[in-house]
């Protein structure tokens, strides 16, 4: 059927209710349209007849029917109605994009500014053009993690459902290992620490999907640590950071950077005009990049990849004669 959608749960949905990750996702569906979708059985997980209770698990596929058709409850919502065909130019950029494949397994370098999944005035993103990475396989690949649309770097998709269950579990239970590199306004006092800061979604002063998608150091959040390392220092005026969350909250290694007094270079989002500076040298898109990742193979072994710097953070490293890389492994005595 046209439009139908296969959504694989990634880690940070898991343990979710089904009726609530339609609610995220799908802001537009109403409650009752739902559960005729789910009365009908046009709503499944896994092939299976579904209930508004259900929790969702990582790895799981869901059924989502159109939900653009002429039973939307206003002919003016603003609903999914399937991905658009994928044109040949962003066909051909995300498959140089590819920086590992296997029959199980993509890696992806995902550029700086692209969405990996739609929303709001986000028509092009990575989730719609999937089947340009397809390739042999019989199915289309699937994503189990995310990355902040501004931020670059390796993204792993799953090419089957069995490998997609087993990279999710992966990422819930981090066993999979993430380092980001980061230029900050700033540098840290401590060349390594612990930031252990619980985020909450900001809602003072915010309203809508604004509201959504900003966080902050919240006492009742959830739980949120990142490990953070400085690589190098341009004196006191901004820093190389090498960054390691060992929890995969919205935006958190953002909020984290502006806890810890030293805002990520070029976030305006969380930092205002303190995230700017030598404006006339330094590009002012966001200095966050999934530098490398390390995680099991679904079926053998560990999958480790290297995502190069994107142009305006190589630009960057160039203006502070920064290393092409560390001369030690920044987190090597910490005992995880």
């Amino acid at each position: 059927m046209s439009g139908v959608q296969q959504v694989t749960i990634t880690a940070s949905d898991s343990d979710q209710r089904l009726d609530r990750w339609f609610k995220k996702n799908y802001p537009h569906l109403t409650h009752g349209r739902l559960e005729k979708l789910l009365r009908t059985g046009q709503v499944r997980i896994d092939g299976k007849r579904a209930k508004a209770a259900d929790r969702l698990e990582a790895g799981q596929v869901v059924r989502v029917p159109p939900l653009g058709d002429a039973n939307a409850p206003r002919p003016d919502d603003d609903l999914p109605s399937g991905p658009k065909p994928v044109s040949a130019r962003d066909a051909e950029a995300l498959r140089k994009a590819v920086l590992y494949k296997d029959a199980e397994v993509i890696v992806l370098n995902k550029p700086a500014g692209l969405a990996v999944q739609g929303g709001t005035g986000l028509d092009t993103n990575i989730d719609a053009m999937l089947e340009a990475l397809q390739f042999d396989a019989p199915e289309r690949p699937r994503l189990v993690h995310r990355l902040d649309r501004d931020t670059s770097g390796c993204l792993v998709l799953a090419r089957t459902q069995a490998a997609a269950r087993k990279l999710a579990e992966a990422f819930r239970h981090k066993t999979a290992r993430k380092i980001y590199w980061a230029v900050t306004v700033g540098a840290p006092k401590m060349n390594q620490g612990k930031i252990d800061a619980p985020l909450g979604k900001q809602t003072g002063g915010l309203t809508g999907r604004r509201a959504a998608e900003r966080v902050q150091i919240d006492e009742e959040g959830k739980n949120a640590v990142t490990y953070y390392a400085v690589v190098e220092r341009a004196h006191d005026k901004a820093a190389w950071l090498a960054l390691m969350p060992l929890t995969g909250r919205t935006h958190q290694l953002r909020a984290h950077c502006v806890a810890l007094g030293t805002p990520i270079l070029g976030d305006g989002k969380y930092a205002g005009a303190k995230a700017f500076f030598a404006r006339e040298a330094l590009s002012n898109q966001l200095h966050l990049h999934a530098r490398s990742i390390r995680i099991p193979h679904p079926t053998r072994g560990i999958i480790n990849v290297t995502a190069p710097l994107p142009p305006h953070m190589q630009k960057t490293w160039d203006f502070f004669e920064f290393a092409a890389e560390p001369d030690h492994d920044p987190f090597a005595n910490l005992d995880l």
